[in-house]
């Protein structure tokens, strides 16, 4: 049986004291696999790195966002002021106020947003919580439809079955699970040949399309689709054309302008060597600038110093 393989190393001191193992594959612009390495082709769930088809199911049912806001709807944002004023902003556009959100209460992502909201005299709260900005497009479309807001998290929810829709369209195979995501929004399982050949679509997609527009607004506003400091939005500044979301459990997905799909997953779930690989499979396909080559090292310290990093497997990225 295919198994997880190594794709990065942890080393300290010239020593090699562990491995990260997970999976990667990139597919042609045609959706066919052109290189993998692991399992690629079982269900697995994509975490956040479905928001982009999930806010493709919303734009196919009348959202009429796009820019700033539209990248937020698909966003694992930080919580950093921006964030929070555009979730409020995609609320007023129904009417409602925030209360409505029926995510967990958590703190910003990011460390300095967190601390600010702490300071501020604020405890963990839904707008903070990083799906903030895709539940307030799920609330808005569920609005413009007519469809109930109670249960607009539950699978058999109108707004949930035209995510499915658009997420097994994209991907060009059927869910096969579904799972309660973080968020409690509903997770829909893909392989992760399907997911990389989702991005692969959007990246190229032709221009006035809704996928078009999805990817435009990632591109345009990158720190609205993660964060002003994340890995994600260095990565789309710095590569013209690309187009990426990562999720939990170690999920990183990128698409290139002329078609081709690129997804990771994490054996152990882990984010720190998520750019790494990312970044070793990008250079092993002729793409790279100084921030790819930033991201091949993730430093590891030792009394307050550099001693060591994670970084790719050589023989799996020979």
């Amino acid at each position: 049986m295919t198994e997880p393989v190594i794709l990065a190393d942890v080393v300290r001191s010239g020593f090699v004291e562990g491995h990260h193992r997970g999976s990667v594959v990139v597919t042609n612009p045609d959706g066919s696999v052109a290189w993998s390495a692991g399992v690629v082709d079982q269900p697995m769930f994509p975490r956040s790195s479905n928001k982009p088809m999930q806010a493709l199911g919303m734009l196919r049912n009348g959202l009429a966002l796009d820019g700033k806001l539209l990248a937020l709807a698909g966003a694992s944002h930080s919580g950093e002021q921006i964030h929070l004023d555009g979730v409020r902003e995609i609320l007023a556009l129904a009417g409602l106020e925030e209360s409505v959100l029926r995510t967990p209460a958590q703190y910003p992502l990011m460390d300095e947003a967190r601390d600010s909201w702490v300071r501020a005299g604020h405890g963990p709260e839904p707008i903070t919580m990083n799906c903030s900005g895709k539940h307030a497009a799920m609330i808005l479309t569920s609005t413009l439809n007519d469809w109930p807001l109670d249960d607009y998290r539950t699978p058999d929810h109108p707004l949930q079955k035209q995510i499915r829709s658009a997420i097994e369209d994209s991907a060009g195979e059927k869910v096969s699970h579904i799972a309660v995501d973080g968020c409690g929004a509903p997770i829909f399982s893909l392989t992760l040949s399907g997911l990389a050949r989702s991005f692969g679509l959007f990246a190229a997609a032709a221009p006035g399309s809704l996928e078009a527009r999805v990817v435009g607004a990632f591109r345009e506003y990158p720190e609205y689709a993660s964060g002003s400091t994340r890995d994600e939005a260095e990565l789309m500044r710095a590569t013209e054309g690309l187009f990426c979301k990562a999720g939990a459990e170690g999920v990183y997905a990128v698409g290139l302008a002329d078609g081709r799909g690129i997804a990771l997953k994490l054996e152990d779930g882990a984010a720190r060597p998520r750019k790494v690989i990312m970044a070793a499979v990008l250079q092993n396909l002729g793409i790279t600038n100084e921030t790819i080559e930033n991201h091949l090292h993730f430093p590891l310290l030792g009394g307050g110093l550099e001693v060591g990093a994670v970084q790719p497997h050589p023989t799996t990225f020979s």
